[in-house]
Order: structure tokens, then C-alpha cells, then sequence
């Protein structure tokens, strides 16, 4: 299975935080499933963190990579895929994780049940 990370899936798999569940962490772990990160979560996040909204790990590029997630560059046919999208959902930066879902045949990772609204394959990071 090919998995997108969503920023919110990518913080609690670094944080080893509670929220991300069993089935979404043995997910990730499987060496079976390839992991991707998108460049619009790194974007996200570090957005977030300079405004002082976030507290993200430094470096997150360096953690994808060290963990072995690819990461997934954002190509204009995703850009024009994410600006054609039904507006089920506001925030730019989870439209464009569904434009790469839905273009690159790939499973968002996510607590964000909206997402689903998109017919784009999704897996409950909580679960």
C-alpha cells in the first residue's frame, strides 16, 4: 500500500504521541507499505511553526528521510488537480494532499473524516 502522511498523522508519528493508533502506526511500520510525505505538509508545518502556532520538529525533511519516507514534490497537474476540487473542504494544504491522493493512487493517513467527501482513498491515523 502506497500512504500519504497527513501533517497532523506526520507530528504524532515523530512525537510517538497517543493519538496516532495501532492500525495507522503498523501501517507506517510495515515494511510492506511505502510512506510519503508530501512537500505541501512540510509547507504547512513550517508555516504553522514560524507563526508561533506550532511547535513542529526541526528539520523535518532530514526526519522524513531518516525514517525512510519518500517525499512527494507538488507537480502543477496536482495544482490544477486541487484548484478543480469540490469545495468540501477549506484548507488548501489538505486539498492538495487529496489532489496527490487521488492523481498518484495513494491512501491518506488522516483523523480528518471530511476528507473522505472526496471519494479519495482514506486510513483513520486514531484508529
Amino acid at each position: 500500500m502506497r500512504l500519504l502522511l497527513d501533517s497532523h498523522t506526520l507530528l504524532w508519528w515523530f512525537w510517538h504521541s497517543p493519538p496516532l493508533g495501532t492500525l495507522a502506526d503498523n501501517a507506517i511500520r510495515s515494511p510492506d507499505n511505502e510512506v510519503l510525505v508530501s512537500a505541501a505538509s512540510i509547507w504547512e508545518l513550517a508555516i504553522k511553526q514560524a507563526s508561533g502556532k506550532l511547535a513542529a520538529p526541526e528539520n523535518l525533511i532530514a526526519l522524513c528521510e531518516k525514517e525512510g519516507f519518500h517525499l512527494l514534490p507538488i507537480q502543477p497537474f496536482h495544482a490544477e488537480r486541487a484548484g478543480g476540487l469540490p469545495p468540501h473542504h477549506r484548507d488548501p494544504f489538505d486539498r492538495m494532499l487529496v489532489a496527490q491522493a487521488q492523481a498518484e493512487g495513494l491512501t491518506i493517513v488522516t483523523a480528518d473524516a471530511a476528507l473522505r467527501r472526496y471519494g479519495v482513498r482514506t486510513m483513520a491515523a486514531g484508529e
